[in-house]
Formats: structure tokens, C-alpha cells, sequence
């Protein structure tokens, strides 16, 4: 399978990674869902979070996913991205999910946004021991 299928799969079968913002200069990581289109990542989140106000400050990120535990060859993903903050109703609609029910009363919650991450550059990691493979995007 080459590099770009393989990191496909891996986005298609994760929802959960790590996302990491800065925080007054620092970075500061959080699990949260995801859910890909292509290369691009959209999660949910309230504008009231801190994460919204770190974006809107600085809307760069770093994400980990993919990494099930199972061992050492576990391939995962190390992506690169900026974020945009989006209420678009559309979006909302796209990402929602009756999950999200325990934080937002529907897609049209005034508090909900969408994060949408567009990869700058993504890396497959652990490929049975070979060296990190930058994808082209």
C-alpha cells in the first residue's frame, strides 16, 4: 500500500488523536475527535474553550493519531496544520453526531464551532520500523 493510501485508512479507521495548541508561548495538548475529509480534519468544540482562544491568538497545531496501543509498529500520523474556526451551518451539519449530544443541545448550538484543520505536512510514523515518510500533499 503506498504512503498516501496507507495514511487515508489511517484517518478513515481514528477518531481520537492528540491536538496540540500554544498557550502563552507553550504547547498545550488535549485528545479530541476528529473526523477527515481527505487530508482535512474538522473536531468540534464550544467557543467558549480555551483551544478557541488559542487558535484565534496563534492557529497553528499538531496532531498525533492513529497509535492503537497494540506496540512498537503501530503506524500513526504526526500532522501539521493550521486552523480555521468555523459556525458554518453546513459544516455542523457535516460533523455532527449524536455523540455530541452530552455537550451540545443540536448542530445549530450557538456555542458550537467547528475546528477545521488543514495539513501543511503529514508524516507516517512507525511503518514497521522505517524512517518517518513526509506524504505529499
Amino acid at each position: 500500500m503506498n504512503e498516501k493510501k496507507a495514511a487515508l485508512k489511517i484517518l478513515k479507521e481514528s477518531f481520537v488523536g492528540t491536538m496540540a495548541t500554544v498557550q502563552q508561548n507553550k504547547p498545550h495538548t488535549r485528545y479530541m475527535t476528529f473526523f477527515s475529509d481527505e487530508f482535512t480534519l474538522y473536531t468540534a468544540t464550544s467557543k467558549q474553550t480555551q483551544k478557541v482562544d488559542e487558535l484565534e491568538e496563534n492557529p497553528h497545531t499538531h496532531i498525533l493519531i492513529g497509535y492503537e496501543g497494540k506496540g512498537m509498529g503501530d503506524e500513526y500520523l504526526e500532522i501539521e496544520g493550521t486552523v480555521s474556526i468555523s459556525d458554518d451551518e453546513s459544516i455542523k451539519e457535516k460533523v455532527w453526531n449524536k455523540h455530541m449530544k452530552s455537550w451540545f443541545s443540536g448542530p445549530e448550538d450557538p456555542d458550537l464551532v467547528i475546528l477545521k484543520v488543514s495539513p501543511v505536512s503529514i508524516r507516517l510514523m512507525n511503518k514497521k520500523g522505517e524512517e518517518p515518510i513526509e506524504i505529499t500533499l
